[in-house]
């Protein structure tokens, strides 16, 4: 029998360690001195802990670990798939978040772009006809919506104007915190669409916020969808 210092340098672990296994029923020692409060433990005390740091190496988390110690094989392989799946997940978007932070540093941005989804909307609005995106520049202070491949150019709010629902949609979305900074930010945007491979599939919508202290922003909405093989 050995006691919890011997045992901790057997297996690599800390006294502390074994102290917490011992409180949350992880790892019991196989007796207790009553008049010392030494704990002891044995060969099965050490294969025990030996299976639970097996277990963490896998990337189980010690609240499942519990459950499986006793468990059979077929249940421990089980759990072990599972978190092999959210291992890989978790590593798919950090490789996804080094990209992008490799991409802002080679191209800054002025936004960072993030998928969001938006709510279905319904508006009033009055239809524009324009040659270029140039000229809506200034043509709207509150909610301008534009098209890149439908009839009309771009349309601006208005109470006396035509009724027109958005739906539900997918939308990637870049807050430009002055209105200054619209154009380069849109510009910035689609060049992030691109680059991630999305489409267009629907009316962009350009909203212009302001507060009670005079502050103004504004939030760029353009709903996309996977670009195709084909395209």
């Amino acid at each position: 029998m050995w006691r919890i210092g011997r045992l901790a340098r057997m297996a690599g672990v800390s006294e502390r360690t074994l102290r917490h296994y011992d409180r949350t029923g992880l790892l019991r020692p196989a007796a207790v001195d009553h008049l010392t409060g030494y704990r002891w433990y044995g060969v099965a005390e050490l294969s025990r802990l030996e299976r639970i740091r097996a277990l963490q190496r896998l990337g189980l988390p010690l609240r499942d670990i519990a459950d499986l110690l006793d468990a059979p094989e077929t249940e421990t392989r089980r759990a072990v798939a599972e978190t092999l799946e959210r291992l890989r997940a978790d590593l798919a978007a950090l490789t996804a978040t080094a990209a992008e932070a490799e991409h802002y540093l080679a191209e800054p941005l002025t936004v960072v772009p993030r998928p969001a989804t938006a709510a279905a909307r319904r508006l009033k609005v009055r239809r524009l006809d324009a040659a270029h995106p140039s000229e809506l520049a200034g043509l709207c202070q509150a909610t301008l919506l534009t098209w890149l491949d439908g009839p009309f150019a771009a349309a601006v709010a208005d109470e006396g104007g035509e009724p027109l629902t958005l739906p539900a949609r997918q939308v990637v979305r870049a807050v430009v915190p002055t209105p200054e900074g619209v154009v380069r930010a849109g510009h910035d945007l689609f060049t992030w669409l691109d680059r991630h491979g999305f489409r267009v599939a629907g009316p962009a919508l350009e909203e212009h916020l302001l507060d009670e202290s005079g502050g103004h922003a504004v939030v760029l909405d353009i709903p996309v969808g996977e670009r195709s093989a084909v395209e």
